[in-house]
């Protein structure tokens, strides 16, 4: 046979040299199940010979109006989703649901930049999953609304949405209750507070400058401790880094011992409070005698480091945030957590 052009070869012309109908041809790459052994054999093998590489999957899926892929606005540099342990964690979860159901799994970092708004409304996803997020960001009104499904996890809660998350001020003042029992010079090491990143050290900072819900909430349920328990949180010194990486926040670690001397750290994720434990150490201190220590989401790490943390399932999170976001049923209420104590707190 004449063999044409193959970047022009259609369906048609498939069916044409290998006697069939298009629609069997259809069935051929959509529902091969449908298709008689020989007859399918027959198809593919005309296909190969045109160089026909199958229907075109853009124009497919504006037929189906489905993409087969849900996005994961992520709020952070490409990078971030393979460097944080906790980011690596939910995206395994969302990667579970993606391999059962045959569906992508599309990556869309957004930075505050003046195209994030752009790119997010360009990403061809049936659904979309944005990672913690500022209150602000005017990527929320963009996926609310495209008339897709929305999973927003730890925050904030906008119409349109719905939030997975655990109750972060709750295990925060339980946290707190049991990292500051006995201490004189409690203290706190912060995720960032806003997009600016800026690492400082503050003394008790107001929440509602805080612009990333779930720091937000953990700040306010330490206060609730400490309002309980008979302590000012105006006078709480409040380490705030740039990452929650355990070797970036090394310096403000140091910064944190060096001009507060504190007995007591609630740390809000456990590479934070690794870096505490890291301080501790080089300066010589017991721990928990001289200063206890607590975490947030239970690391692989965190048990052989004997760190109190909040234990949740950020893979289990993931999940959910995965079936939300196809349009699927997903369990309701907020997210389980438990308090695991372990010898770093008194």
């Amino acid at each position: 046979m004449s063999i044409p052009d193959p970047t022009r070869v259609t369906m048609a012309e498939v069916a044409r040299h290998a006697g069939v109908s298009p629609m069997t041809v259809s069935y051929c790459y959509n529902q091969p199940d449908r298709v008689a052994p020989a007859t399918l054999r027959r198809v593919r093998e005309v296909a190969a010979e045109l160089g026909y590489q199958g229907p075109d999957p853009t124009a497919r899926s504006l037929r189906r109006r489905r993409s087969g892929a849900i996005g994961v606005v992520l709020g952070e540099h490409l990078t971030y989703a393979f460097e944080d342990p906790g980011a690596r964690r939910f995206l395994a979860g969302v990667a579970e649901v993606c391999r059962e159901r045959g569906i992508g799994l599309n990556l869309i970092p957004t930075t505050g930049a003046d195209d994030d708004v752009d790119r997010v409304r360009a990403a061809s996803v049936d659904g979309y999953i944005v990672w913690t997020t500022v209150d602000s960001d005017p990527v929320l009104a963009v996926v609310t609304g495209l008339g897709k499904p929305v999973a927003v996890h730890g925050g904030p809660a906008v119409p349109g949405a719905r939030v997975v998350s655990i109750d972060n001020r709750a295990s925060a003042r339980e946290l707190a209750a049991r990292t500051f029992a006995g201490a004189r010079r409690p203290a706190v090491f912060s995720q960032p507070f806003g997009r600016d990143r800026r690492p400082r050290l503050e003394i008790g900072p107001d929440p509602q400058r805080v612009d990333f819900p779930v720091t937000r909430d953990r700040l306010v349920g330490v206060y609730d401790h400490c309002r309980d328990a008979g302590l000012d949180p105006e006078l709480l010194p409040v380490a705030i880094v740039a990452r929650n990486d355990r070797s970036e926040a090394a310096a403000m670690a140091d910064e944190l011992f060096d001009s507060c001397d504190p007995d007591a750290v609630v740390a809000m994720g456990d590479q934070l409070a690794f870096a505490v434990l890291d301080a501790a150490r080089r300066r010589g201190l017991h721990v928990p005698d001289d200063v206890a220590v607590a975490g947030w989401d239970d690391d692989p790490d965190a048990e052989r480091e004997g760190l109190t943390t909040i234990a949740q399932s950020l893979f289990d999170q993931g999940r959910s945030c995965a079936l939300i976001a196809l349009g699927e049923r997903a369990p309701g209420g907020p997210a389980e957590w438990a308090a695991t104590v372990r010898r770093s707190t008194r």
